[in-house]
C-alpha cells in the first residue's frame, strides 16, 4: 500500500473531508477527548486517525449516530471497536444516557440471561433478591455487546427476540418489560464465517448488522502509524513531565512493522519503550514480549512461526512427528534421524505432554542400534 505523504493531493483531500465534517458545528466535536495535539493527526469522538479509511469510518459513524439503528462493528482485536461504539453513542441523541459495555465472552453461559435481562428473587439458587440486568441499566442509552459471537446459540435466540419485539423477560418473571435501549454489537470474527461455523445465528447477524461498520486494522492505516505513535508518546510526556523523543530508527520501525496487534500493540510498544528510555525512545523490535504460537500442521507438513525459540521449535517438531507416526516412538526416531534413546530423553524432558514418558527397554535400544 502506498504511503500518503503530508501535503500530497490525497492527504489534502482527506483534510478537506475532515474540515467539512467539523464545520457542521460543535455537535460532532463535543466529545473529542482532551490530550496533546499532534500536527496532522485528526480526531473524531474518541477516535484518532487521518487516513482515508478512517475518514470513511468517521462519516459512517456520523450518519448512523443520528439514528437508533442497531449497528455491528467488525474488526480485529486491538482496532478499537469499543471506541467506535462509544463515539457513536457520544454523537447520538442518547448521549446523555448511559453507555453499558458487556463482554459476552466473559460471562458464564448459565448467568448471561440474568446479567442481560435481570432476574426475580428466588428465580435460581443464589438469587436472594431481584436485580435489574444490563438492558435496564442501559435504559435511555446504549448497550454495547462485545464479542457477541461468544454467546451461545440459545441465548442468541433470546437476544433476537428482544431486538425484534423491543421487550424482554427477567429470569423468573412472566411479565415483559419494554426496553428503551440502542444495541451496538461487535465481533473480531468474520460474521459470515461465524454463521458457517455455527457460532452466530444468521437471522441475528442480519438483525444486528442493520448498519455494519468495520474498524480497520493498523496495517491498512499507513498514514496513521507514526502520527499515533507520536500522540501516545506526547501523552506519556505530558503525564510524566518529560520531553522524550523518538529516534529515527524507532520511527522507521513504527512505519515498517505490520502491527498484528493493531493500535493496542502500538500503544503498548510505545509505553514499554518510554519506560526504558532516558531521553531518546527506541523501538528496536515491537515484539519485546515473546508470543506463544502453536505450529500450523497440514497433512504431513508443519509450519513453525518465525521467531519461535529454537528449543520450542525442536519440541514442536518432535511432538508433531510422534503424533504423525501414530505414537510409534521407534518410527518417529528414525523419521527424525535420532536414536530411540535420544527421543526418549527429549520426551522425558517435556514431562507428560506426549502422554507417555520413560526409557526404552533394552530390547528397544538394541533394536534401534541395529
Amino acid at each position: 500500500m502506498a504511503s500518503i505523504e503530508p501535503g500530497s493531493p490525497a492527504a489534502e483531500r482527506d483534510d478537506e473531508r475532515a474540515e467539512r465534517r467539523h464545520d457542521k458545528g460543535n455537535e460532532t466535536r463535543r466529545n473529542d477527548p482532551p490530550g496533546p495535539r499532534v500536527a496532522g493527526l485528526q480526531s473524531y469522538g474518541l477516535l484518532y486517525g487521518s487516513s482515508s479509511i478512517m475518514q470513511e469510518l468517521y462519516e459512517q459513524i456520523e450518519r448512523v449516530a443520528l439514528t437508533d439503528a442497531t449497528a455491528l462493528i467488525v474488526g480485529e482485536s486491538g482496532t478499537g471497536k469499543e471506541l467506535v461504539a462509544r463515539t457513536i453513542h457520544a454523537q447520538s441523541t442518547r448521549r446523555d444516557g448511559p453507555f453499558i459495555a458487556v463482554n459476552c465472552g466473559a460471562i458464564p453461559d448459565e448467568l448471561i440471561e440474568a446479567e442481560l435481562y435481570g432476574h426475580e428473587k428466588g428465580s435460581f439458587t443464589g438469587a436472594v433478591q431481584a436485580r435489574d440486568g444490563h438492558f435496564e441499566h442501559a435504559r435511555g442509552g446504549t448497550l454495547f455487546l462485545d464479542e457477541v459471537t461468544e454467546m451461545s446459540l440459545l441465548h442468541q435466540v433470546k437476544l433476537l427476540r428482544a431486538l425484534e419485539t423491543g421487550e424482554y423477560y427477567p429470569v423468573g418473571s412472566n411479565e415483559a418489560i419494554r426496553g428503551d435501549v440502542r444495541i451496538i454489537a461487535a465481533t473480531n470474527r468474520d460474521p459470515v464465517a461465524a454463521v458457517k461455523e455455527n457460532a452466530l445465528r444468521e437471522d441475528l447477524m442480519y438483525r444486528l448488522a442493520v448498519f455494519p461498520l468495520r474498524a480497520p486494522p493498523l496495517r491498512e492505516r499507513e498514514r496513521d502509524r507514526e502520527l499515533l505513535a507520536q500522540f501516545f508518546l506526547s501523552e506519556l510526556n505530558e503525564e510524566n513531565g518529560t520531553q522524550k523523543v523518538f529516534s529515527k530508527r524507532a520511527l522507521e520501525t513504527v512505519r515498517n512493522w505490520s502491527w498484528p496487534g493493531n493500535v493496542r500493540e502500538l500503544k503498548n510498544a510505545v509505553y514499554r519503550a518510554f519506560i526504558l528510555a532516558e531521553k531518546t525512545v527506541e523501538i528496536a523490535h515491537p515484539q519485546l514480549v515473546p508470543r506463544v504460537k502453536k505450529p500450523v500442521t497440514q497433512g504431513d507438513a508443519m509450519s513453525v512461526w518465525i521467531g519461535t525459540p529454537l528449543a520450542d521449535a525442536q519440541k514442536q517438531i518432535i511432538l508433531g512427528t510422534l503424533k504423525y507416526c501414530g505414537g510409534d516412538k521407534r518410527l518417529a526416531a528414525r523419521t527424525l534421524g535420532v536414536s530411540l534413546k535420544t527421543l526418549y530423553n527429549r520426551l522425558g524432558s517435556y514431562g507428560s505432554e506426549d502422554g507417555e514418558t520413560g526409557s526404552p527397554d533394552e530390547g528397544e535400544s538394541n533394536a534401534d542400534a541395529g
